[in-house]
């Protein structure tokens, strides 16, 4: 009996032990395979990418811009105050103001202005410059912003001229600007012998004014600022041509074609261009 309970009580402690050795080392459940997801997982998403500022604003970026100072209603030194002013000042004034842009004026002379626009001496150039075929197989344009003629320009009082007469006529000179499509227009009409080229539309007037000369081949609108830096001197005379669009210059494939075309788009589509047009070039 002893040693049946002695034997009863080893097996109850074995069984205890077992039973919490068990517990001590669980035995996973059976699985099941988890159930699809019902929307696919999200894909990775990349860092939100930094705003960027439109094409057609510039940044607070300085401009060079080159002009003569010299030709006038487009840019001259205005001698009571001796301070640059012209449709070019307030044109680019406007301009940078919608593309955010400063402009800064660089005095240049006309000849060799294109190779040097060409060669990215100048990041723009305004000075009434005509559009050719030529000249933009060389040089980038800005969109026209106004489409002028020439005309002859006379001394007060020999307006009414027959050109006929004057072209036949073996001692009437005339004068125009070296390099500009004012001189081409010149020896169209005039024989070549007849034209004298000067380094700027100030020497030719001049040379009007003072008989040098008697008819100066320019653009409308710089005959009309000649006329009005010059009260009771000069007049217009007959018409050559009516069909030249100015337009700016840029050096090849330039970043700002783009950015000053939109300026001058809303600046049309609101009427400052005109106004602008309108107070510069009209007598």
């Amino acid at each position: 009996m002893k040693k049946t309970a002695i034997l009863s009580v080893v097996i109850l402690a074995s069984l205890i032990l077992a039973a919490c050795g068990a517990a001590a080392t669980p035995v996973a459940e059976p699985t099941t395979p988890a159930a699809a997801p019902t929307t696919p997982p999200a894909e990775p998403t990349m860092p939100a990418a930094e705003p960027t500022t439109p094409a057609t604003d510039l940044g607070g970026r300085t401009i060079t811009v080159a002009v003569e100072n010299a030709y006038p209603p487009f840019n001259s030194i205005d001698e009571a105050s001796n301070v640059a002013v012209g449709w070019d000042y307030d044109a680019l004034a406007e301009i940078c103001k919608r593309a955010n842009c400063v402009p800064d004026f660089k005095e240049a002379a006309w000849d060799g202005i294109f190779p040097a626009m060409q060669a990215g001496e100048y990041d723009m150039l305004a000075d009434g410059v005509t559009f050719t075929a030529e000249r933009d197989e060389i040089v980038d344009f800005s969109t026209p912003y106004v489409t002028i003629g020439q005309v002859l320009l006379t001394r007060s009082g020999e307006e009414g001229m027959d050109l006929a007469a004057a072209q036949a006529d073996d001692s009437f000179l005339v004068g125009t600007q070296i390099g500009t499509t004012n001189e081409i227009v010149a020896k169209e009409n005039f024989p070549e012998a007849r034209v004298k080229s000067f380094e700027d539309f100030p020497g030719a007037t001049s040379a009007l004014m003072s008989g040098d000369i008697d008819g100066v081949v320019i653009d409308t609108v710089s005959a009309v600022g000649f006329i009005g830096a010059n009260p009771g001197k000069m007049a217009i005379g007959p018409t050559l041509t009516s069909d030249e669009q100015l337009a700016f210059v840029f050096p090849p494939g330039s970043d700002l074609i783009e950015p000053v075309n939109a300026a001058l788009a809303s600046m049309e589509a609101d009427g400052t261009l005109q106004a602008l047009n309108d107070k510069w070039f009209k007598p």
